[in-house]
């Protein structure tokens, strides 16, 4: 068996984003500690396949919410039952507004080794129509105490297309995150998500349009590749040798296992979901689940998470597909969308912008 992922979803929040459709729960110190106890139970019950282990993340919610006491005791079940390699990447994502230096000396010793901050903006207005609880000062501070408690690999969180920003005021964020001691931004268009507070005529009109947040979008990949941060993914840009190995794990088809309510898992040869509850999570001694996919990782969903990496599709590698592929590509390379050296499809920016039409048109 080939090395693993271990995704755990830490369900809590502090108070939920108006924007964010991700599954969570209020945070109490009771619901963690049975939270806890419940991700232990199912550590034991995934860690009976005996597999390597070679990245661990931390999702959620705020999974920083949990103290770095529970983070080490959650990171230590599994390294006692699975064989963690030893330059395992271990990712805690965690809100600026949570972090000083004490506990992140602290969670630097629990073994986490990156840090993926939600950050989304370096501008004050911008990070208070998103209801963050930081400003752009207490976000430099985090990130400069990180630092400093020894995490040489961080991660920031950057929104574009907020309502009243600006290419300009974009650019301040990118430049203002970019002289910080960071590796890795994560750049998000914000998308008004059905059922979230955000949801609402008032908002929907404040959000730019698609031609202003595909310049935004060409803007931000542009200005961050000049400060030294190469897009590696649709959304990702890192400096070489800082892409996240864990979400690479998720574009190149590779196993992982998802603990927690609404985890998501490939592995055993099947895709499948936890139930979206803390209290069936919490109730039940294996976390309830059902499977997505039979028979995962096909050509066809090969094809489409390789296109949303920039190394892209090698068609050396899809047999007899590569004929039919090829007699799409002319439109999209006289369009800017793709480049092609003659083996190897890669999206260009502007291309990643469309990416679901350009993957759906080369593949299907």
């Amino acid at each position: 068996m080939s090395d693993i992922g271990i995704y755990i979803h830490v369900p809590f929040c502090g108070k939920k984003c108006g924007y964010c459709d991700f599954y969570s729960q209020k945070y109490s110190r009771d619901g963690a500690d049975a939270y806890v106890q419940a991700v232990l139970r199912n550590i034991d019950h995934y860690g009976a396949s005996g597999a390597d282990v070679d990245t661990i993340y931390f999702g959620g919610g705020t999974p920083s919410l949990l103290s770095p006491e529970q983070l080490m005791l959650i990171i230590e079940r599994i390294r006692s039952r699975f064989r963690v390699n030893e330059n395992c990447e271990i990712t805690l994502e965690a809100n600026p507004s949570g972090l000083f230096p004490e506990r992140l000396r602290k969670l630097r010793e629990t073994g986490i080794n990156r840090l993926s901050l939600g950050v989304q903006s370096m501008v004050d207005s911008e990070l208070r129509f998103l209801g963050r609880n930081h400003s752009s000062d207490r976000a430099e501070r985090a990130v400069l105490d990180a630092a400093g408690a020894g995490f040489e690999n961080i991660s920031c969180d950057l929104m574009l297309a907020i309502p009243e920003q600006t290419i300009a005021s974009l650019e301040i964020s990118a430049k203002l995150l970019a002289r910080l001691p960071i590796t890795h931004i994560s750049a998000y268009i914000l998308k008004v998500e059905a059922g979230t507070p955000f949801d609402c005529d008032e908002i929907r009109s404040a959000v730019p349009d698609d031609e202003t947040s595909a310049d935004f979008y060409l803007h931000m990949v542009s200005v961050l590749e000049s400060l030294g941060f190469r897009q590696y993914e649709v959304s990702n840009f890192a400096v070489s040798g800082y892409e996240s190995r864990h979400n690479c794990r998720y574009w190149n088809c590779r196993d992982y296992i998802g603990i927690g309510p609404s985890a998501h898992s490939c592995f055993g040869g099947k895709r499948f979901a936890a139930e979206s509850s803390l209290d069936e999570f919490i109730r039940s001694e294996i976390q309830p689940i059902y499977v997505t996919d039979e028979s995962p990782c096909g050509f066809e969903e090969y094809a489409m998470l390789r296109l949303r990496l920039r190394e892209g599709l090698d068609l050396r590698n899809i047999g007899e597909k590569r004929t039919y592929i090829e007699k799409k590509l002319q439109p999209l390379i006289s369009s800017g969308y793709i480049n092609f050296d003659g083996d190897v499809i890669s999206l260009t920016p502007k291309g990643f912008l469309m990416s679901n039409s350009v993957i759906e048109h080369i593949i299907f």
